[in-house]
């Protein structure tokens, strides 16, 4: 369903699927306690994880948990690549709710218990106007590309209408002079504890961590 601006960002709000375009690929987004309804939606298996966009990094952070030495590494690499296509995956918060946290034993440190794999989570800044826009009158959302589980990203709005006809997507009158993501995915780089492993390189190159 192709909707307005002030629509969809109102049925974000309430709780509902919305899609809207990014600098990468177009996004389905929920507020993070709907973050199930994504995963429906794609008939998603619950061992991928969602990605948490907001409009600034400040909005950001509090979803995250680490060290002061760590934050200050964060903050860094995000002050040199936000807003952009770069996500971080990082130790996630308390805040973040279970059902979206991705868990995983075999990142585990293997002299820890294994009933307790790390929490982390994706987080990102968009360099898109119209997402920013969305972004910064419904907080953070969790998102992911538009598209069934397994299948090639959607590129269009009038694509992810026809494909998600529930979906509050926004309509193409809305995005007169927007320039159009890539289509490429963001480069995801996770924190080990001591410095970023690339588990893929999309958009943002980036070949060198310390």
């Amino acid at each position: 369903m192709q909707v307005s601006l002030d629509t969809l960002i109102l049925g974000a709000r309430a709780g509902k699927l919305v899609s809207f375009p990014t600098d990468t690929v177009p996004a389905l987004a929920a507020i993070p306690e709907q973050g199930e309804l994504i995963y429906a939606a794609k008939q998603r298996s619950r061992d991928k994880p969602l990605i948490l966009m907001a409009a600034t990094a400040e909005e950001i952070w509090s979803f995250t948990t680490g060290s002061d030495q760590e934050y200050e590494i964060w903050h860094g690499l995000a002050k040199k690549y936000w807003p952009g296509t770069l996500t971080l995956v990082l130790p996630a918060s308390k805040r973040v709710p279970q059902e979206i946290i991705s868990i995983s034993d075999g990142d585990c440190d293997p002299h820890k218990d294994k009933l307790t794999p790390d929490r982390t989570i994706g987080i990102r800044v968009p360099n898109c106007r119209i997402a920013q826009t969305i972004l910064a009158q419904t907080g953070p959302l969790v998102t992911t590309s538009a598209n069934l589980s397994g299948q090639p990203p959607l590129q269009t709005m009038a694509e992810i209408s026809a494909q998600f006809p529930d979906v509050l997507t926004l309509a193409a009158t809305e995005l007169k002079d927007e320039v159009h993501g890539d289509g490429v995915p963001s480069t995801v780089v996770k924190w080990t504890g001591n410095n970023w492993q690339v588990l893929r390189q999309g958009a943002t190159k980036i070949e060198i961590f310390s």
